[in-house]
């Protein structure tokens, strides 16, 4: 099998201290860049990231001015393109990642599927290119965009494995449901 790490929005604003920080946030952004560095081989490493407007709702991603956000389909402002908060955690080694996907630029995307390369290449049309047929995923939040880019990796016919100690989620209650989720989908939880 060819196989792929598809690293899922390790951000500023995902990690401690930021916008919508994840408690151990930025001790995934070190593990995986441990992983980087380790004898595994990938074909290709591909990485993620929330790339909002900074003008705007995002297609009612961001709640509305003056309105509180309900956590579930609206959010505060976080990873405008071009900020410190949409930037990789400094402790992510991208130096070794082959492909950027930006999602999220107007509208809500939570999978990486739903973005495109800096070059205008969709997820799915990036890895097919590369001959890949089988990914690993980590990143953050294990709830939301980690769940919804395995999701959308098994629904491309890929063979996915959730590395479940390089992902951490928002809250224990929705990350063991999206957890048992991923395993009902197919996925392999290693």
């Amino acid at each position: 099998m060819a196989r792929a790490l598809l690293i899922v929005d390790v951000q500023n604003d995902f990690t401690e201290g930021g916008a919508l920080g994840v408690d151990g946030g930025g001790s995934v952004a070190r593990r995986i860049t441990e992983l980087l560095r380790g004898p595994e081989e990938y074909r290709l490493v591909v990485a993620s990231r929330d790339w909002h407007e900074e003008d705007g709702d995002n297609g009612g991603h961001f709640a509305a001015l003056g309105d509180d956000p309900d956590f579930s389909t609206t959010w505060p402002v976080h990873c405008v393109r071009g900020t410190t908060g949409a930037d990789y955690h400094p402790d992510l080694d991208i130096d070794r990642v082959d492909v950027h996907i930006r999602k999220g630029t107007g509208e809500p995307a939570y999978s990486a599927f739903e973005g495109v390369s800096t070059d205008d290449a969709a997820l799915r049309d990036v890895l097919a290119g590369a001959g890949i047929d089988a990914v690993d995923v980590v990143g953050l939040a294990t709830d939301y965009c980690v769940r919804a880019s395995a999701l959308d990796a098994v629904a491309a016919g890929l063979a996915v494995r959730l590395r479940t100690d390089l992902v951490a989620g928002v809250a224990p209650e929705t990350t063991v449901a999206a957890l048992k989720e991923l395993a009902a989908a197919g996925v392999d939880l290693a």
